[in-house]
């Protein structure tokens, strides 16, 4: 494939990868490192990696199948509710991004957990700001067991795991040990103590693991399937920036420069990526068992797209050399989730972020751009990116955004 993945996870420190890559109709995979450096079992290419928020394309893709097969009309209200399933898959329904409840590993673990959403408030009327929702797909989620009459993994398995013969598949953690399943590693390459989180996130993405060759074989049904391409047109032709690349958003599918789709997903532990170029008929999928995945991922994605398709990607973000000063006027200020609050303001010439007013829970900022700040300091995975974008009527950006809107308050 053209480079070292032994040399890339030394110089990453990344435990072990999986990579596929699909050209010419032909798919080639590799893998190096350990699936766990507790264990030291070997990452081989048929070992199952978690691929964590990219499972929202699968949740996606049973949803258009309601829609082909007439159980369900995307611009429609849910239920008694005044979102439509369109917005929930692009992440614009308005439903409060931060509700984290344990409803258990039973059956109905999805059901209960849309059923706490009644009585919580979320925070924009539906159609109005892009906040990124894993509750959203939750709710898709249920929307899937309610109109096929079957748990969410069981109509997955049935209509697309079996149908394209997909042999790594793992929906749970029961079906997870039955191969050689990879665990997460967070800070300073320890390994996590628990495989994945609550399961009624199973529709966005908190259980699916899969091979990086058997989620190509994903990305190539849809790539020949046409009708899946409505998946891919374009729904938002911007989004705030927040260090992904993101440029737009389809119905679930991330939009990048120059025609790219893909995703990228996280969860205990493990991240991956998939980039696919469809006008080329090239994808390729990277997924690590390290939240500090991406550097690598970036290398190998950066050089496939430009040798494969001529494409060119964005490098993860870093901090300007010279930043230009903070728009304190515009962008200060306290803004508020439904989990915490998060304060921008200027201490002696430096910008900080602070959440709910603790002095210790704080991290540097300078300017990025003109509506966009990044951390001085670098996590596992780079630098944190948060866009100060909208108009509260006065001047100031009316949210901080990361992905999932924070809106101001003072």
């Amino acid at each position: 494939m053209g480079w070292s993945l032994g040399e890339l996870i030394a110089r990453h420190d990344v435990p072990g990868v999986q990579v596929a890559v699909l050209a010419d109709g032909r798919i080639e995979d590799d893998a190096a490192g350990v699936l766990s450096r507790h264990t030291r079992v070997e990452a081989t290419t048929d070992s199952v990696f978690k691929i964590g928020s990219i499972t929202k394309l699968w949740t996606a893709t049973l949803v258009q199948q309601l829609v082909d097969d007439g159980l369900l009309d995307l611009d429609r209200p849910v239920g008694r509710h005044a979102f439509t399933a369109r917005q929930l898959l692009t992440h614009t329904s308005g439903m409060d991004a931060n509700h984290f409840v344990d409803t258990g590993r039973g059956e109905d673990a999805i059901e209960k957990f849309v059923d706490t959403l009644a009585d919580v408030d979320h925070p924009y009327p539906p159609g109005t700001v892009f906040s990124y929702s894993n509750s959203g797909f939750a709710t898709l989620g249920r929307l899937v067991e309610v109109l096929r009459g079957k748990r969410f993994h069981d109509v997955l398995r049935e209509r697309i795991a079996t149908p394209l013969g997909l042999q790594t598949v793992a929906v749970d953690p029961y079906e997870a040990i039955l191969h050689r399943a990879a665990v997460g590693h967070l800070e300073h390459g320890e390994p996590t103590t628990s495989w994945a989180v609550r399961y009624h996130c199973t529709p966005s993405g908190s259980h699916l693991a899969i091979s990086a060759r058997e989620l190509l074989e994903f990305v190539r049904m849809h790539l020949t399937d046409p009708k899946l391409a409505v998946l891919r047109e374009t729904q938002l032709d911007a989004v705030p920036d927040f260090g992904g690349g993101q440029v737009g958003w389809g119905l679930a599918w991330m939009h990048y420069r120059d025609g790219v789709v893909g995703h990228t997903g996280v969860s205990k532990g493990q991240k991956a990526f998939l980039r696919v170029v469809p006008s080329a008929g090239v994808a390729v999928a990277v997924l690590t068992n390290s939240a500090g995945g991406a550097p690598l991922a970036y290398e190998i994605f950066t050089q496939v797209l430009h040798d494969l398709a001529g494409v060119e990607t964005d490098p993860l973000p870093v901090p300007p050399a010279d930043p230009a000063p903070i728009d304190l006027e515009r962008m200060g200020g306290t803004y508020r989730t439904t989990s915490y609050d998060i304060t921008l303001a200027v201490e002696n010439g430096r910008a900080f972020l602070t959440r709910n007013g603790d002095s210790d829970n704080r991290i540097e900022v300078v300017r990025l751009s003109d509506d966009a700040i990044i951390a001085v300091e670098p996590t596992l995975d780079g630098h944190q990116v948060l866009s100060l974008v909208g108009d509260d009527g006065h001047g100031r950006a009316q949210f901080l955004h990361n992905g999932s809107a924070a809106y101001r308050i003072a």
